[in-house]
C-alpha cells in the first residue's frame, strides 16, 4: 500500500473544522460518494475517464472517501482502477488507498470493511443519501445494522462554505471565462440567429477557454422561456444569456445581455432598474454581515421600483455546488432552510446574486453577478459588459 500521508503529511482541508460539524452531527464516521465531495476531499481529484458519465457496464463509477471523527491520518479512498493511473502521476494523500473496482457494490464493500476497522460500531454514519445508489445503500446497511445511517450533506456543505485562495482562483477563472464567452457571442452573431445556434457558440467559446460548459438559459425577444429552440433573435430583440461552466468543478455562473440594434430608452430604463438592484444587494456584503442583509438591500431598492410586480431577486452560494452555502433565503426556487440569514458571512464566501425582470412585452432582462466575501468588502468577479451588448458590436 502506498503511504503518501507520511510523504504529505497533512488533509488539503481543514480536519478540525470537519471534526466539529461531525461532532455537532453526532456522527463517528463519514463515506462520501458525490463526485465533487470527493473532489474537495481529495485535494482536487477528479476521475478523469469519468468526468461526464457514470455508467459502465453492468453498474456504475461510485468514489467512496472514508473519514472517521478526529483520525485524518487513518482517511482512506475507494474507487475505479482507471483512477490508478491518476494515482501514478499525482499520488493521492490518504494513507488507505484501494482502487480496484469497477462497480457500486464492490467499491462499497470495500469501503465498509475498511470503515470497521476504523470504528467497528459506530453510532452514526453520515452517508450522501442523494449520492448513494440503492445497492451501495443495502452494502452500507448490512455491514451496520445496529447504526443510524445520516445524511451528511449539511456537514460537507459547511466544510466547503469558506473557499481557499485556490478555490476562489478557479473561480474566478471560470467567471472571467464565462462572461469573455458571452461578449464573443454578442459580438459574433446578429439577427436571424435561433436560440440553439446561439446556446452552442456558446458552448464552444466556453469550451474553448477551458471550461467544461453545464448550460445555458436563453430567452430572446418578448417571449420568456429559456430553453434552446428554432426561435430567431431578430432585429430589435433583447437576448438574455445565462450561462454555467466550470474550471476543474467550480462554477462561473452569471448573466449578461444583448440586442440585435440599439436599445430605446425604455429597454435603457429597464436594464437600469435591474442594475439598480444588484449594486444594492452588493453594498452589504462583508464578513460580519448577516446574511439577511443582502435581501433587506436589494428589496428596499426593488420595492419602490416601477418593475417591481414583474422582478423578483435571488441570492445563494456558490462555488463546486450551485446554490450551496451560505443559505440566504427559504422563499427561493431550490427549497432549503435560511440558515445564513441571521448569521455572520465569513471571508471567503461566494455569493451569487440575480436580478431577473420577466416584462411582459419586452421580454426577459436579467443580471447575474458572482460575489466573494472580503475582510472590509466584497469582490465581483466577471465585473464587465453590464449593459446593452450589441449584436456585431
Amino acid at each position: 500500500m502506498l503511504d503518501v500521508a507520511k510523504r504529505q503529511n497533512t488533509a488539503p482541508f481543514d480536519t478540525e473544522r470537519l471534526d466539529r460539524l461531525m461532532d455537532d452531527a453526532g456522527m463517528d464516521v463519514l463515506l462520501v460518494t458525490s463526485k465533487h465531495n470527493v473532489q474537495y476531499l481529495l485535494g482536487g481529484h477528479r476521475a478523469f475517464f469519468f468526468e461526464s458519465m457514470d455508467a459502465m457496464g453492468l453498474s456504475r463509477y461510485l468514489p467512496v472517501f472514508v473519514y472517521a471523527k478526529g483520525e485524518p491520518d487513518k482517511a482512506g479512498f475507494f474507487g475505479h482502477r482507471m483512477e490508478n493511473y491518476q494515482n501514478e502521476v499525482k499520488p493521492f494523500w490518504v494513507s488507505e488507498l484501494n482502487v480496484k473496482s469497477s462497480g457500486s457494490v464492490d467499491v462499497m464493500e470495500k469501503a465498509v470493511e475498511y470503515a470497521r476497522k476504523l470504528v467497528a460500531k459506530p453510532k452514526r454514519i453520515g452517508a450522501e443519501l442523494a449520492f448513494l445508489p440503492a445497492d451501495s445503500s443495502a452494502v452500507l446497511g448490512r455491514a451496520f445494522p445496529g447504526s443510524e445511517i445520516k445524511d451528511a450533506l449539511f456537514v460537507l456543505e459547511r466544510l466547503r462554505a469558506i473557499k481557499s485562495p485556490e478555490e476562489l482562483q478557479m473561480l474566478r477563472i471560470a467567471s472571467d471565462a464565462v462572461i469573455d464567452s458571452m461578449a464573443a457571442v454578442f459580438h459574433n452573431y446578429g439577427a436571424g440567429a435561433t436560440k440553439t445556434e446561439l446556446a452552442e457558440a456558446l458552448r464552444r467559446e466556453e469550451t474553448m477557454r477551458g471550461l467544461t460548459f453545464d448550460y445555458c438559459l436563453i430567452a430572446a425577444g418578448s417571449n420568456l422561456n429559456r430553453a434552446p429552440s428554432e426561435q430567431r433573435w431578430e432585429e430589435g430583440d433583447v437576448l438574455s444569456l445565462d450561462s454555467g461552466g466550470n474550471y476543474h468543478g467550480y462554477i462561473g455562473d452569471v448573466a449578461r445581455m444583448g440586442i440585435v440594434g440599439a436599445p430605446d430608452d425604455e429597454l435603457v430604463d429597464l436594464l437600469a432598474e435591474v442594475e439598480a438592484v444588484e449594486q444594492a444587494s452588493m453594498k452589504p456584503i462583508r464578513a460580519g454581515a448577516h446574511g439577511k442583509e443582502i435581501y433587506a438591500a436589494a428589496n428596499g431598492v426593488l420595492h419602490k421600483s416601477k418593475i417591481h410586480n414583474h422582478t423578483h431577486f435571488l441570492a445563494h452560494g456558490m462555488g463546486l455546488v450551485s446554490h450551496e452555502a451560505p443559505r440566504l433565503t427559504n422563499a427561493g426556487p431550490v427549497p432549503y432552510d435560511a440558515y445564513d440569514a441571521d448569521r455572520p458571512l465569513e471571508t471567503g464566501m461566494v455569493v451569487s446574486v440575480e436580478t431577473t425582470l420577466q416584462h411582459p412585452q419586452r421580454g426577459f432582462i436579467k443580471l447575474e453577478d458572482t460575489v466573494v466575501v472580503t475582510p472590509n468588502g466584497f469582490e465581483v468577479y466577471g465585473d464587465r459588459i453590464r449593459g446593452w451588448n450589441r449584436a456585431g458590436g
